[in-house]
C-alpha cells in the first residue's frame, strides 16, 4: 500500500513513532554532513553553526560522535540511516520541516560529490576499499558506503526525488568498477567481510534504471559460503555474526522480486527455516547473544548483557514482512508482533527516544541506553527506521484487492479498490490515551481487567463499494475470538474474514489472552512469563528464583494494580514466595533492574 494512505492513530506506537520524529528533526545537515564534507574537502566553513554561550555547542554536542566521530571506520553510516527515516516519515505524514532538513542533506550529498571527482558521496576514502581488497585490517567499509546507498534510495522510492537517484547512480559506478576489477574467487572472500545491504542496493538499481550492470553486480555478490550452504541444507548460522547476514538475504529477497530468479527465493526461504523454524527463539522473539545466532534450541547458556541486538531483530522484522507478502500465513505476523512489542517497543527509551544495543535477558538486568550525539551505534541506525516503518506493517493489499489488517495497531487507511474508495480504521478499546475529566466521569466499566485485546474495525464507503477484509487471528489467542457486529464472519487459517458490501461497516472482536509460562528450550524449569505477545519482567537486583510446580508456573501470577483513572495496567506479582515480584510489561521497563526468566523449584519455600 501506498505509505501516504496509511496513518497511525493515537496509541503506543505512534507515541514512540511521535518520539522519533523530534530525535530525527533534532539533528542538522551540517552535523549529519560532518564527515562527507571532510572526505570532500570541504570542511568546516560548511558548518554554519551559530552555538551560543554556555549551550550544548560550546561542548561540542551539536556535532556527531561516537561511530560518527571523524577519524571513526564507520564514519558516515547513520547518516544514510537518517536519510531512509526522514524520507519514510515524510512520505507517511507530509512532514514538511523534516522534508526541508532532508533536502539540505541530499543536496549536500550532491556537493560532496560534485567537488570531489563527480562520483564520490562518501564520508570514509576509496582506500578503505583496497584495504579490504588486500586484507588488511579495515572495519567494514561496504557496510558504510552501503548505507549512504540505502538512503538515498529510499529518498527516491519513498519520495519519488530523482535527484536522490542520479546522486546514488553516480556514487554506485567507483564500487562497481572496483568490484569488477577483483579476481571472483578472490572477491569471494572480499564478501566474508560484513557487506551490509549492498546485495539489495544493486537489486534497488536494477529496479530503478534497468541497468544491466546491476544485474551483474548481482551475481557477483553472491555469498556462495552462506547461500550455497543454505541450499544444502547446512547450518551457517550458529556462532556466526547475525547482522551481517540477515541483510544479505534481504537483498536476496529483493533480487528475487526484480530478477524473478527462484534461486534467489530459495536462498531466502532456507534462511529463515534455519535461522527461526530450525533455531527457535527466546521469549521475546530475539535469537542472537553477542550478536552472534545461538545454536539451535541451546539459549541457557546464552542469557546475558548482550543478548537481542536491535539492528537484528529490525532486520528480522523486514525478512519476515518480505515472506508473509510472499506466501500470505500468518506465522509470520505473529512473529513480527512479538519482535515489535518485546524488542522494538522494549528498546526504544519511551522518555528520551534512545536506543538500547542489546535487551540483556541475564538476571538483574539493565538496559543501557544511547545518546543523542554521542554514540551513533548501529542501533541508532535501525531505531529511527524503524519507529517509522509501523503503519508499513498494519495493512496489507491482496492480489485479488482484499484488505489483510496484520497487526493490532490503531491506525487508519485509505483504499483505492476498481470500484471505489473506502476508508478503514482499526481502533483498540481499551488503550485509554487520556485520564482527564472527561474519562472519569464514564461508565464504570469491567470490575476486573478484561483478560482479551479487545478491537473495533470499521470500514465504510459508498454504496456498491466492496471490500473483503481479512483480520489476524494470533497465535496466542485463547478460545474463538469474540464478535459482536453486522457482518458475516469466517474464521480461517489465522485470519477472520468477512464482507464489506458499501456503506458503513462496523465490528468489535476481543482476542482473549491468558498468562503462559514459557520454558527455555534446553533449561525447561526455567520459565519466562508471558501475557498474550507481551513478556513480562520481574522487577528485581538479581536471578530469583519461584518455589511451585514448574508444570503449572503460570499459576504463580496474580493481577496487580490493575487500574489508575480509565486505564486498565498490565501489572502482576507472585505469590506464595518468601520475597514479592510485580511484574510489568518488558517494554514499559526504562532503568529499573529486571530478570525475565525465573528458575521454577519444585515445592514449597522453606
Amino acid at each position: 500500500m501506498s505509505h501516504a494512505k496509511v496513518r497511525l492513530a493515537p496509541g503506543v506506537f505512534d507515541t514512540r513513532r511521535r518520539l522519533n520524529r523530534a530525535y530525527l528533526e533534532s539533528l542538522r545537515a551540517p552535523a549529519l554532513l560532518q564527515n562527507h564534507l571532510t572526505e570532500a574537502g570541504i570542511g568546516d566553513q560548511a558548518w554554519h553553526l551559530h552555538p551560543s554561550a554556555g549551550g550544548a555547542a560550546d561542548r561540542g554536542l551539536d556535532r556527531h560522535w561516537g561511530w560518527e566521530t571523524p577519524g571513526s571506520l564507520l564514519r558516515g553510516h547513520f547518516t544514510g540511516h537518517w536519510l531512509s527515516a526522514a524520507a519514510r516519515e515524510v512520505a507517511v505524514t507530509g512532514d514538511a520541516h523534516l522534508r526541508a532538513t532532508l533536502d539540505d542533506v541530499v543536496d549536500g550529498l550532491r556537493r560532496c560529490q560534485d567537488e570531489s571527482d563527480g562520483e564520490w558521496a562518501y564520508a570514509i576514502p576509496s582506500s578503505f576499499l583496497r584495504r579490504l581488497e588486500l586484507g588488511r585490517d579495515v572495519w567494514a567499509p561496504q557496510y558504510t558506503l552501503h548505507k549512504t546507498l540505502m538512503g538515498l534510495l529510499d529518498v527516491y522510492l519513498d519520495l519519488g526525488d530523482e535527484r536522490a537517484l542520479e546522486v546514488a547512480r553516480r556514487a554506485a559506478q567507483p564500487l562497481v568498477r572496483w568490484a569488477r576489477a577483483i579476481d571472483p574467487e578472490q572477491f569471494q572472500t572480499v564478501l566474508e567481510v560484513e557487506t551490509g545491504g549492498m546485495l539489495e542496493v544493486w537489486a534497488d538499481l536494477l529496479a530503478a534504471t534497468g541497468d544491466e550492470t546491476y544485474r551483474e553486480m548481482l551475481e557477483l555478490y553472491y555469498h556462495r559460503s552462506v547461500f550455497d550452504g543454505l541450499l544444502q541444507g547446512v547450518d551457517v548460522l550458529t556462532n556466526r555474526h547475525a547482522n551481517t547476514t540477515i541483510p544479505e538475504v534481504l537483498g536476496a529477497a529483493r533480487a528475487y522480486e526484480v530478477t524473478g530468479d527462484e534461486r534467489w527465493r530459495r536462498v531466502v526461504e532456507a534462511y529463515w527455516d534455519w535461522a527461526v523454524t530450525r533455531r527457535g527463539t527466546f521469549c521475546t522473539g530475539g535469537q542472537t547473544s553477542g550478536e552472534i545466532w545461538t545454536p539451535p534450541f541451546a539459549f541457557a547458556a546464552r542469557r546475558g548483557e548482550k543478548t537481542q541486538e536491535h539492528c537484528s531483530v529490525y532486520n528480522m522484522i523486514r525478512l519476515a514482512d518480505v515472506l508473509f507478502r510472499w506466501t500470505g500465513e500468518a506465522s509470520y505476523l505473529d512473529y513480527i508482533e512479538r519482535n515489535l512489542i518485546n524488542g522494538i517497543l522494549a528498546q526504544q527509551n519511551p522518555i528520551t527516544g534512545m536506543v538500547a544495543y542489546f535487551l540483556p535477558l541475564e538476571g538483574g538486568a539493565r538496559k543501557a541506553w544511547g545518546s543523542p550525539t554521542e554514540d551513533f551505534w548501529c542501533c541508532h541506525g535501525s531505531l529511527v527506521q524503524a519507529h517509522t516503518r509501523h503503519s508499513s506493517l498494519v495493512f496489507y493489499r491482496g492480489e485479488d484487492e482484499s484488505l489483510t489488517i496484520a497487526q493490532h495497531i490503531a491506525a487508519t487507511a485509505r483504499i483505492t479498490t476498481v470500484a471505489g474508495e473506502v476508508s478503514v480504521g482499526l481502533e483498540r478499546l481499551d488503550d485509554a490515551q487520556d485520564v482527564g475529566p472527561d474519562q472519569n466521569s464514564g461508565d464504570a466499566g469491567e470490575t476486573h481487567r478484561p483478560h482479551a485485546v479487545r478491537l473495533r474495525v470499521t470500514v465504510e464507503s459508498a454504496q456498491g463499494v466492496p471490500l473483503q477484509v481479512r483480520l489476524r487471528v494470533p497465535g496466542w489467542t485463547e478460545g474463538p475470538p469474540v464478535v459482536a457486529g453486522e457482518a458475516r464472519v469466517e474464521v480461517a487459517d489465522g485470519f477472520l474474514t468477512f464482507e464489506h458490501t458499501g456503506g458503513r461497516t462496523s465490528l468489535e472482536v476481543a482476542f482473549g489472552f491468558a498468562v503462559h509460562a514459557v520454558p527455555i528450550p534446553d533449561e525447561p524449569t526455567t520459565v519466562a512469563f508471558v501475557e498474550g505477545p507481551v513478556v513480562l519482567a520481574g522487577l528485581v537486583e538479581g536471578e530469583v528464583a519461584l518455589y511451585g510446580d514448574p508444570g503449572a508456573a503460570a499459576e504463580l501470577l496474580v493481577p496487580d494494580n490493575e487500574r489508575q483513572w480509565s486505564a486498565w495496567l498490565t501489572r502482576y506479582r507472585v505469590t506464595g514466595q518468601p520475597t514479592t515480584v510485580r511484574l510489568r510489561p518488558l517494554h514499559e521497563v526504562v532503568d529499573e533492574r529486571y530478570s525475565v526468566y525465573f528458575p521454577i523449584v519444585e515445592g514449597e519455600p522453606a
